[in-house]
């Protein structure tokens, strides 16, 4: 079975800093991302949700501890883990970083190792800890991962992926509420059509924060690909505010539904990684 690969976003102004931290991560199988901003960093946890963050409290813009507040009283973001790496070696500084929820605190200079070792150890603390979505309350994650291994080793099977494209600009435009508000109503619609032309053992979970996949029949995934797509595609006017909507079809980047199908007989599938690579295929 594949590693999983972990998601670090690293927030760090000092150009030299970040890349070195962006450099040594990568060589150490992490996905990483980096911005120099605070702003950046609340903007990169809409759309990628790291698994854990690297964060500087001296920022150009909000310093560390306010982006440690707003991620912490964000339901989508509030059990990320977060490693304050910073000059400050103050007290105060370390009891505030502490008392916003921060798993730790480092102060510059450090050893790389170290760092290393704090990250590998709080990845091993937080991925024990739940797996469902905490906006859905859907599966994700290795609950996910179980359900599509299953998929390799049967027949007649078929996968259909529900990608809401479009989800961090209407974040921006109307706010991290409305955002979850979306994808609250879109996971019930899926839920309820799967309850209508689906079968009793179908299944559904995340894929990414905004992809959704429904595991069915070979035989259901017609029909239930139509439904969807029809009651999405029909409600996507009524998230937007009554003043925007009727022209929703105008703004640049609206909310738009893309499906994607994979059964099968579209294999074979040597594992898993190869099975999500192809369905995430299938909506972009």
């Amino acid at each position: 079975m594949a590693a999983r690969i972990f998601n670090l976003l690293i927030v760090e102004d000092d150009v030299d800093v970040a890349e070195m931290l962006t450099a040594y991560f990568r060589g150490q199988n992490y996905e990483v991302y980096a911005v120099n901003w605070g702003e950046d960093a609340l903007k990169t946890c809409r759309t990628v949700r790291p698994d854990l963050i690297i964060l500087d409290i001296r920022l150009p813009d909000i310093d560390g501890f306010e982006v440690a507040r707003r991620l912490r009283t964000n339901q989508r973001t509030q059990d990320i883990p977060i490693i304050f790496l910073t000059n400050r070696r103050d007290r105060a500084d370390r009891l505030q970083g502490l008392q916003l929820g921060a798993d730790d605190y480092i102060t510059k200079p450090f050893d790389i190792q170290e760092l290393r070792l704090r990250v590998r150890n709080s990845l091993q603390r937080t991925t024990t800890g739940p797996l469902t979505n905490p906006v859905t309350g859907l599966p994700e994650g290795n609950l996910v991962d179980e359900r599509l291994r299953e998929c390799l080793g049967g027949s007649d099977w078929g996968l259909l992926a529900v990608a809401i494209q479009n989800l961090n600009r209407f974040s921006e435009a109307y706010g991290f509420v409305a955002a979850d508000d979306v994808l609250r109503a879109v996971s019930l619609m899926i839920h309820n059509a799967m309850r209508s032309a689906g079968g009793t053992n179908d299944f559904i979970g995340h894929l990414s924060m905004t992809d959704f996949v429904l595991v069915t029949h070979s035989k259901d995934l017609t029909p239930l690909e139509e439904r969807i797509h029809s009651r999405l595609e029909q409600s996507l006017d009524y998230f937007y505010p009554l003043k925007d909507r009727g022209k929703a079809e105008a703004l640049e980047g609206r909310l738009n539904i893309q499906l994607g199908c994979l059964t099968a007989s579209d294999g074979p599938f040597k594992n898993l990684p190869e099975l999500k690579t192809r369905l995430k295929r299938q909506i972009t």
